[in-house]
């Protein structure tokens, strides 16, 4: 059999032809992916960053009080309860306290446990006082003044004052855009050494948010809010994205 013969010779300028546009394809795909990958080349991402000091302008404290009763001495407990509730009103609006910013619980009474089983059973009967201020100073002194209570027989256990920060909202926008300089001005660093130069933002999202004593130097990759103290620095950060020509 003649394998040069006409009918198999016709098959052959068509597997050329194939083979050739495959390798046109191929080309093509190559130099696209090329030019792609070149283009996510051209950009860079880096974190930018943002505080300022702020002061406290509210301010929260929590304390209570409460009384140990026998089973017999329930009610005369309560009635005791109902006393120090009002000596600690009293305390309260006196040291220029307003009324609806004072919460009292109701009293809460738990079994004290004792290895004894003949043992009279005894009550703890608690009652907790939550104060609300915008003014922060007043509340630093009136936690220190609840030590007088116990000078009415109130055995009072004061809690310590958390101070907040109430325009935090606003001031993370405010500080967006310094952030954002930031980011830029850390991008241009890294660009000038690679020859290339910083054109438009392509993407920013922003971090966590810092809330830290005045200066500290301690962040959290979670974010953190102290409450501990009166003067505070609010801290923002951004991750940018710029792109490079």
């Amino acid at each position: 059999m003649n394998i040069f013969s006409p009918e198999r010779n016709l098959g052959l300028p068509i597997l050329g032809a194939l083979l050739g546009l495959s390798l046109i394809i191929g080309t093509i795909i190559v130099a696209r992916t090329f030019v792609v990958v070149k283009s996510m080349d051209n950009v860079i991402t880096v974190s930018g960053s943002a505080k300022q000091e702020v002061r406290a302008d509210s301010a929260r404290w929590t304390g209570s009080f409460s009384r140990t009763v026998t089973v017999s001495g329930m009610s005369t407990g309560y009635a005791q309860m109902k006393a120090d509730e009002q000596a600690v009103v009293a305390f309260l609006t006196g040291q220029g306290v307003p009324s609806e910013n004072i919460t009292i619980s109701p009293v809460f009474s738990n079994e004290i446990w004792k290895n004894d089983t003949n043992a009279p059973k005894e009550y703890n009967l608690v009652q907790s006082v939550e104060v609300k201020l915008d003014d922060v100073d007043k509340m630093t002194a009136l936690a220190k003044e609840s030590s007088t209570l116990a000078t009415h027989g109130v055995i009072f256990s004061a809690g310590m004052v958390e101070y907040y920060y109430q325009a935090l909202p606003e001031l993370r926008v405010t500080l967006l855009p310094d952030a954002i300089a930031d980011a830029k001005k850390r991008a241009e660093a890294i660009a000038t050494s690679s020859g290339k130069t910083v054109d438009s933002i392509k993407s920013v999202s922003m971090g966590v948010v810092q809330v830290m004593p005045a200066g500290t130097v301690d962040v959290s990759d979670y974010g953190m809010y102290d409450t501990g103290s009166i003067d505070k620095e609010v801290m923002v950060t951004v991750k940018t994205t710029f792109s490079l020509k």
